[in-house]
């Protein structure tokens, strides 16, 4: 029955395994975990009944289903340790160009910290491009317009947050879309730096050929010369499907060394110059001990009732 309004409500078709519908053992089970705005009434049909008479709660009970919070956690700082690393490599490149990407960007707070970063270490916005990639568009729209109808503190601060970037000229240098991992379309634009964090492992993709196709493709549009970073702290860490073994592997496979790095991974062209990543973090001994769809811009989620 929600399934339904689902795929009426919404132009493209949902992922249901990000709904609280999925994996409940029962209605009430589900009830039970609604937040206070949406139990409105223990009847289901009648819930169905008042979504459809208010364009808004759709709206927000939309949000909520897609955009649940263990996938999207307090958004910003999920990887402390991973910015301090990118914040070293950005440094080391302030007079050249940079085209960077995060691949798994969810509703877009760590593609919007790359921008922090690159600011921070003294790149100009015009020196920089990001682009940020997510599975659903919900959450690409979300990381577009800084907007979230289900939690709307959250919203505000997300937006006051990234609100000097923009002033800056920053906005203009990001952009989001839709786009699934495992496609076999990517264009040839290379990226110097890739982030896939909370995905490789996850709920979403965590079986070998799946791993493999992704790593396969994130290798293919690294630029000789650029960094993948991968991790997977968000969804429990990597122990949920022993999945770093079989990413470490694909990557070698690829062409790429990898090293701990963080909370995860990184990898780099075996034929790259790695001593500039090797000595990113000043005042540590060695790498191994210290370093542990369609573009949504200038459109609007189509949500109608039927």
């Amino acid at each position: 029955m929600f399934y339904r309004l689902y795929n009426n409500s919404l132009s493209y078709f949902p992922i249901f395994s990000s709904t609280p519908f999925y994996k409940a053992l029962s209605w009430a089970d589900c009830y039970t975990r609604f937040p206070e705005w949406l139990q409105i009434t223990p009847n289901p049909a009648l819930l169905i009944k008042h979504l459809l008479n208010d364009e808004r709660l759709l709206v927000r009970f939309i949000f909520y289903s897609f955009l649940p919070k263990r996938f999207n956690g307090a958004g910003f700082g999920r990887y402390p340790e991973q910015l301090l690393q990118i914040q070293s490599w950005l440094s080391r490149r302030r007079n050249i160009p940079l085209r960077l990407l995060d691949a798994a960007c969810g509703t877009g707070e760590g593609t919007w910290e790359l921008l922090e970063l690159s600011a921070k270490t003294g790149l100009k916005p015009e020196q920089v491009t990001t682009e940020g990639w997510t599975l659903d568009p919900l959450e690409a729209w979300v990381a577009e317009k800084q907007v979230l109808p289900h939690e709307l503190e959250r919203g505000k601060n997300y937006k006051c947050r990234v609100s000097h970037l923009v002033e800056q000229g920053w906005g203009n240098r990001i952009s989001f879309r839709a786009f699934n991992l495992l496609s076999e379309r990517y264009d040839t634009t290379q990226f110097d730096l890739i982030l896939c964090n909370g995905l490789l492992g996850g709920p979403i993709i965590n079986q070998p050929e799946e791993l493999l196709r992704v790593v396969r493709n994130l290798a293919a549009i690294l630029t000789p010369d650029g960094l993948l970073l991968i991790a997977d702290h968000f969804h429990s860490g990597w122990g949920k499907k022993d999945c770093r073994p079989a990413v470490e592997r694909f990557l070698n496979e690829f062409g790429l060394d990898t090293d701990p790095a963080g909370e995860g991974i990184a990898a780099f062209r075996k034929h790259a110059d790695n001593n500039s990543f090797k000595l990113l973090i000043s005042g540590k001994t060695s790498l191994k001990t210290c370093l542990n769809t369609e573009q949504l811009r200038d459109r609007e989620i189509k949500i109608t009732k039927k």
